[in-house]
């Protein structure tokens, strides 16, 4: 585990975006190619907008989605697929080897058959991992399932999952957000080479310090993140504060 504390959501998203380019290029020239995951979210505004400037041959970088809500279209604000397009796609202009979306239109089993068979013909080298306020990691609440070896699954939602939707502007209201959602697996994630999270901001200081105590349990699923053998955690003064600095 390595964790770095910058002054700022801007220092933390180009630290990590830099940390990023460097693991993908280095597996670039080492096999040809890349396969990353990529996380969505306020907290991950910073990080798009240093990660698109990075000096990185595109079209040999394979991305898969963490999660999606069902039967949410494209068109919304909220859906993930549009915010991946438009933050990250359109902005590296579309050369992107291949884009594997989570696409919660569709019928969700069979997605996720297809979803699974993809992820799985070869090893991710890369994760970029966000913690929601209530620890959650893509949309795995609490208690996550720290067992399934499915690559993706249906959640529903929890309450305090909704209010962070709503809290950061995605929907109007409690009621507006969708129930249940398409979500990568904690095992899937934990299966990635390298994992990155950008934590920045001071309402995901409680779940920073939840996940960095000694348990590791499916009440703060975050708190796996931290057996990983290659986690990088990049938080900001605001998302730091609650924890013990030495």
């Amino acid at each position: 585990m390595n964790i770095r504390i910058f002054n700022s959501a801007d220092e933390l998203g180009e630290a990590a975006a830099i940390e990023a380019a460097n693991i993908m290029n280095e597996k670039i020239k080492e096999k040809g190619k890349v396969r990353i995951v990529l996380s969505t979210g306020a907290s991950q505004f910073q990080f798009f907008e240093s990660f698109v400037r990075q000096s990185i041959d595109w079209s040999k970088v394979e991305m898969f989605h963490l999660d999606e809500y069902i039967g949410l279209p494209i068109s919304h604000a909220a859906s993930f697929r549009k915010y991946l397009q438009d933050r990250f796609v359109e902005r590296v202009g579309g050369d992107i080897g291949k884009v594997h979306f989570v696409n919660g239109e569709l019928e969700p089993e069979a997605h996720i058959r297809q979803l699974a068979e993809e992820i799985t013909r070869e090893d991710v080298d890369l994760a970029l991992i966000g913690i929601g306020e209530n620890a959650h990691i893509a949309f795995n609440d609490p208690p996550a399932d720290f067992e399934t070896t499915n690559p993706y699954l249906i959640v529903n939602l929890d309450d305090n999952c909704k209010r962070q939707q709503v809290g950061e502007g995605w929907f109007a209201s409690h009621d507006d957000v969708p129930n249940q959602a398409i979500s990568m697996s904690v095992q899937q994630i934990m299966k990635a080479e390298h994992i990155i999270s950008c934590v920045p901001h001071r309402v995901k200081a409680d779940a920073i310090r939840l996940a960095l105590e000694p348990d590791v349990t499916p009440e703060i699923p975050a708190s796996i993140l931290k057996t990983h053998e290659s986690w990088s955690l990049f938080l900001d003064k605001e998302s730091s504060s609650g924890i013990e600095r030495s």
